[in-house]
């Protein structure tokens, strides 16, 4: 391993210049501004250094987008080759370029069969901002123009532009603007902080059957689409029943309801399959993806749509009035492409499946399982979520639980290990080419940053 780099400013000169021209987000600035913010300044696999010097196992990827690691040569060396042929060109013009072409087919071939088309974008938000037209598009295409409401779930996360951020659940977002109409939410599938007396069947079955109830109220022949992410996660990591997903299902075919996946957090080998709907088994309309899919080294998103969507689209729709300046990038694409084949011919996605992600699991299980501050554990392949809870027996959550699991992740930076808090609930997710021994210090550091967390809470 190479030495780590040399800044070549102080810190402070970096946190002052960051403080006088930066908004952060989802921050307090002016806290940020008074505390500083630690600068990074090179990874290399599963870590970081910042410009004191000091190293962190990364255990969430960044943001769930670091596949292969920090410091692939292969995925410097495309982007390098691609800009040296042909740095830039648009897919507008009745253009396109070779790499654009080439990383398409092999999605498609990693895909299942039932989908065909993809419009590319710069991120996930964007994917979601496409998605929003292109599903109402479709049902104009077909007659029923009628159909334009979207419904979300409460407490999902789709992005942060204005149309993302609607279909999200985020209340505290929509507060801030985030609104825009035909949007309806139902309630999330969080089986621990919501079913009372339920079992998680029964109340894996309610929850989706309040779709069909929204759909009822806000009539069948109005309503475009649903969309979720198969898991949660920005909104805690959070897993639904197994009796949830093949009742949404059920329910979108019989209203004629599209099905919308957001796979930007689950896709690309996450949960140990290529895509997180496999793994709970349900057939989505739309893929929402971006993220994984350059491994986070180039910004590039894309909405894939089922060859009964595109084909509508192609054949029917005449000119779609939309495009970005970006999509489909040379230089994104030849990344794009390099990282697939590359957690394709590693066998990395298998390896998740089969080695890596039991062994993380068993490992949780093992140190958090009788904890007495974690009342569950959930997740699967290399991501998971420990939820806080006051007392096991009953559910009963800390009214300071926000406070608690913020203070929780700031031990873990000072232990070297970076995981993030969302509600009452710590969460990681390592790169998909985390070792054994990699995953041994991720869950011992975060042991450290537990146990110190359980001793504020008066629970050690």
């Amino acid at each position: 391993m190479n030495l780590p780099f040399e800044p070549q400013r102080q810190t402070q000169d970096y946190r002052a210049s960051d403080a006088a021209h930066h908004i952060h987000a989802f921050v307090d600035q002016k806290a940020l501004n008074a505390e500083g913010p630690r600068v990074m300044v090179r990874g290399e696999g599963l870590y970081l250094w910042d410009s004191e010097g000091k190293r962190y196992l990364d255990g969430m990827s960044g943001l769930w987008c670091t596949q292969l690691g920090y410091g692939r040569k292969d995925l410097t060396a495309a982007a390098a080759a691609q800009m040296d042929q042909l740095a830039y060109y648009n897919m507008f013009f009745h253009t396109t370029h070779p790499a654009v072409i080439e990383l398409s087919e092999l999605l498609f071939s990693l895909l299942p069969g039932h989908y065909s088309h993809v419009i590319y974008t710069n991120s996930g938000s964007e994917a979601n901002e496409v998605l929003i037209r292109t599903v109402r598009r479709y049902w104009q295409v077909l007659g029923q123009p009628q159909k334009k409401v979207m419904i979300g779930r409460w407490n999902g996360y789709h992005g942060s532009t204005l149309a993302a951020s609607a279909l999200g659940g985020m209340k505290f977002m929509h507060e801030m603007g985030g609104l825009i109409p035909d949007v309806a939410h139902i309630d999330e599938p969080y089986w621990y902080a919501q079913a009372g007396e339920l079992t998680p069947a029964e109340f894996g079955r309610r929850c989706a059957l309040q779709l069909e109830e929204k759909i009822l109220e806000l009539g069948a022949q109005n309503v475009a689409g649903f969309i979720a992410e198969p898991f949660q996660g920005a909104g805690g990591m959070i897993f639904p029943p197994q009796s949830y997903w093949p009742e949404i299902q059920r329910i979108c075919r019989q209203y004629d309801v599209l099905l919308c996946a957001d796979e930007v957090i689950g896709g690309f080998g996450r949960t140990g399959e290529w895509f997180a709907h496999q793994h709970f088994g349900f057939e989505p309309d739309t893929l929402s993806i971006a993220k994984g899919l350059t491994s986070g080294y180039l910004p590039m998103g894309g909405l894939v749509l089922s060859k009964r969507m595109a084909e509508a689209l192609v054949e029917r729709g005449g000119v779609f009035a939309h495009g970005l300046t970006y999509s489909g990038h040379p230089v994104a694409a030849a990344v794009a492409l390099a990282n697939l084949k590359a957690l394709r011919d590693e066998g990395i996605v298998r390896q998740v499946k089969d080695d890596t992600g039991p062994y993380l699991h068993k490992l949780l299980h093992d140190v958090f399982g009788s904890h007495p501050l974690i009342g569950e554990i959930q997740g699967t392949g290399l991501l998971a979520a420990l939820q806080f809870a006051e007392d096991k027996d009953t559910r009963k959550r800390f009214a300071n639980e926000n406070d608690l699991a913020w203070q929780c992740r700031t031990f873990g930076f000072e232990a070297g290990v970076i995981i993030r808090s969302t509600l009452g609930r710590m969460i990681m997710a390592p790169a998909l080419v985390a070792s054994r021994a990699e995953l041994d210090e991720l869950v011992d550091k975060t042991r450290i940053a537990v146990d110190r967390t359980a001793r504020i809470a008066g629970k050690l």
